[in-house]
């Protein structure tokens, strides 16, 4: 240490850079009736887009990817765009969504934002959640797209990075079509599939399908088959697997008479509990379940 140098003592505590308590989430949606849809959204849905309601009445679009995968970003015509599918977030997703719109309320043409800010502690009197910033009950209107075209204004042309990243994403779509809120008809390869994320408490769901795979009537009819179910987000998605031959709107009628069984059964289950054979069941569809975060 050289001459005339003093020693640098522990830093005080208002010289330290304050942090976000990073607690984690299981259900970041919930109290939003989109609830359903917005899992379905961010994690299994190509390319989709839906005018978000706020609650201070701005105008916003979300999108399932966005170019380069950021969080939020303004297209040269103006248009504010809100990422869903980000890979950078906290243990909250809900606040980081929050954050990015409000970052995209205040934003310019052509301003981008890589990732999610999750590192600096909103003001005191800030309210940074989705919930916070939408209207609760509000709907969404998902138009589903067959690219991801929509990222550039009409008529113009993409270049340099976001030419590339166009490229790989149009690349990466699978056929997919919305059969209903947060229901989706997709097909993989040589396999579809039915994807549904339910509103229900996973404990009643989870009962109500036992009690129609007891009675036999689990299925969309022929050609199809229960695969099991994963959770998302707080919620469980249950997945049939269906016949590629098909075409998703042949799945549209079997599917609503599936959710209206679902919802007989779910009634049901306050004036009668499960019984030993729709027990086994329900232990059955446990036993094919997948957790994805």
């Amino acid at each position: 240490m050289g001459k005339g140098a003093r020693k640098k003592g522990p830093k005080q505590a208002s010289d330290r850079k304050p942090k976000v308590r990073d607690v984690f989430v299981g259900q970041p949606f919930e109290g939003l009736v989109a609830e359903p849809e917005l899992i379905a959204l961010r994690e299994f849905v190509p390319s989709a887009t839906a005018e978000l309601t706020l609650a201070d009445g701005g105008e916003v679009t979300l999108g399932t990817v966005l170019p380069m995968a950021a969080a939020a970003f303004v297209r040269s015509d103006g248009r504010r765009y809100l990422g869903l599918q980000v890979q950078t977030r906290s243990s909250d997703i809900s606040r980081d969504l929050g954050r990015s719109l409000k970052w995209l309320l205040d934003a310019k043409e052509g301003d981008v934002l890589g990732v999610p800010d999750t590192t600096t502690p909103p003001a005191a009197d800030e309210h940074a959640r989705l919930q916070d910033l939408l209207t609760p009950g509000a709907e969404l209107d998902v138009t589903l797209h067959q690219d991801f075209g929509w990222w550039l204004p009409e008529d113009a042309d993409a270049t340099g990075d976001v030419a590339v990243s166009l490229e790989r994403a149009n690349a990466a779509i699978m056929p997919t079509e919305r059969l209903g809120a947060g229901a989706y008809w997709v097909l993989a390869g040589e396999k579809a599939h039915l994807r549904w994320v339910r509103p229900e408490p996973e404990n009643l769901l989870l009962q109500a399908l036992a009690r129609l795979s007891a009675a036999g009537e689990l299925g969309l009819g022929e050609g199809s088959r229960y695969a099991g179910s994963f959770r998302a987000h707080g919620l469980l998605v249950p997945v049939w697997d269906l016949d590629p031959e098909a075409h998703a709107r042949e799945w549209a009628e079997a599917k609503d008479a599936l959710g209206a069984r679902l919802e007989t059964a779910l009634k049901s289950l306050d004036d009668e509990p499960l019984n030993a054979t729709e027990r086994r069941a329900r232990d059955g569809l446990i036993g094919r379940q997948l957790t994805l975060r």
